[in-house]
């Protein structure tokens, strides 16, 4: 099985009080990156599903990552390479040239370079947790999708079985090949991910793996191509356009108040929430 996963560098969410808000742009300078989550769950599940649990050295598939993003980004893949990823790619762009319907016409296009059977993707971004791409994608390829997945399993045949998060309660559902998974954080649970060679009584260990130091010298090694966003022959005209941030507005300092009388008359006339 090849897998395709869409793979983004987010600022780190812990330094969001370093944030500063300009007016017209949100400044990252100074701010630490990392993966997004949802993203390093994405190709958790890819690993999954191309491996015998019980000897995740021999990679039975393929898992080829992609994201979009400058040269400091290549530092990124490589850490998905050291995990376990075969191959990487980097659409080399800026924040400002996308949006979630470009990066998924992008995608839509790497798609046919790759030719994977599956794409799997966080369900969102934790930067604009927009939640769009998965579905842009699914729409331009002609795919079906399932979104916010908790457990995938695959016992050979041309289908998976997902277990996805629905209104009120989950949801058990098939999805014939090729198809979009979008994933949440559950599906890095112990026995989310079940490939056809592993044994159904296998356990992972919860979370996502750790690449040992040998893995992260061998990734230097793996295969990461360089694609121009206007190589791709997409229309990149942006469909959402920022015209301003400003922070929110500073909390009131709070007040004591002497009797329970009181404090529902302050709830009721001053903060009018009752």
């Amino acid at each position: 099985m090849k897998i395709l996963v869409p793979f983004k560098r987010v600022a780190d969410p812990e330094n969001a009080n370093k944030v500063k808000v300009t007016g017209a742009k949100i400044e990252t300078a100074g701010l630490e990156w990392k993966p997004n989550p949802f993203d390093e769950y994405a190709i958790e599940a890819a690993l999954r599903l191309t491996e015998n649990g019980t000897n995740t050295k021999a990679r039975l598939g393929e898992v080829t990552v992609v994201t979009f993003g400058p040269a400091e980004c290549d530092q990124t893949l490589r850490g998905a390479l050291a995990t376990g990823a075969d191959k990487a790619i980097r659409v080399d762009a800026t924040d400002d040239q996308l949006d979630g319907v470009i990066v998924a016409r992008a995608l839509a296009k790497i798609v046919e370079q790759v030719k994977p059977d599956l794409v799997v993707m966080g369900k969102q971004t934790v930067d604009s947790d927009s939640n769009q791409v998965g579905q842009y994608l699914a729409e331009f390829l002609g795919w079906p999708q399932i979104t916010f997945a908790i457990s995938v399993k695959n016992d050979g045949g041309p289908a998976l079985e997902v277990v996805r998060v629905g209104d009120g309660g989950v949801q058990k559902v098939k999805v014939t090949l090729p198809a979009v998974i979008t994933v949440e954080d559950r599906i890095v649970n112990s026995a989310s991910v079940q490939s056809a060679p592993t044994p159904a009584t296998h356990k992972y260990q919860d979370g996502v793996r750790f690449a040992p130091l040998p893995a992260i010298m061998q990734a230097k090694k793996k295969p990461l191509e360089v694609k121009k966003l206007a190589d791709l022959g997409i229309d990149t005209t942006p469909a959402v356009k920022y015209q301003s941030y400003e922070p929110p507005p500073a909390r009131k300092a709070g007040v004591k108040v002497k009797t329970v009388q009181e404090l529902v008359d302050k709830l009721k006339n001053e903060a009018k929430v009752l």
